[in-house]
């Protein structure tokens, strides 16, 4: 069975965006070679990638036009936008889900192959956390206090225990927590 993973970048106080959409300025406190090197490693490591409508959004116009490694396997890897209002999806190799999201990803778990990623997309990855569908949360911390912005957890999904698979200190300052459920 393939395994559904959390990849998101967060704020010491517990922001992944600031109070705009796509205001992510505190990502290049932690950005390296470090996290250069993870994001290849977790993209060949991918089967595919899951966005939300938002996320993708922003992550095609970003990614889009960008090139290196990074950029290569963005713009090739398998992606899934789940959204009720977009009509196409353009980016390159990307499928649209309209319809009940938690069970089209369930039924992509049971088909096995590599791993699935969620990147950002902290709506959708609410939804999943409330239907129990991750089974490994990556979280990086920036050494940032935001003082306002998106949670990346809200107040009300569902309680959960998590084990501590690892911990990574990163040259910039950053921490990697890796947990499972």
């Amino acid at each position: 069975m393939r395994k559904l993973i959390m990849w998101n970048v967060m704020t010491l106080d517990g922001y992944f965006e600031g109070n705009q959409n796509w205001d992510l300025s505190f990502h290049g406190t932690v950005y390296g070679e470090e996290l250069e090197k993870l994001s290849i490693e977790q993209l060949n490591a991918a089967d595919c990638i899951i966005f939300g409508r938002v996320t993708y959004e922003g992550m095609a116009a970003y990614w889009t036009p960008e090139q290196g490694e990074v950029a290569d396997l963005m713009n090739s890897i398998p992606k899934i936008v789940i959204s009720k209002t977009l009509k196409t999806a353009d980016w390159n190799n990307t499928t649209l889900i309209s319809g009940n999201a938690a069970a089209e990803i369930k039924k992509l778990k049971e088909q096995g192959g590599k791993d699935m990623y969620v990147f950002g997309s902290a709506n959708l990855s609410e939804t999943f956390i409330n239907e129990d569908l991750f089974d490994e949360y990556r979280i990086c911390i920036a050494p940032v206090l935001l003082g306002s912005g998106q949670p990346l957890f809200k107040q009300g999904i569902a309680p959960k225990n998590l084990s501590l698979v690892s911990s990574q200190q990163l040259t910039t300052g950053g921490v990697i927590l890796k947990y499972s459920k």
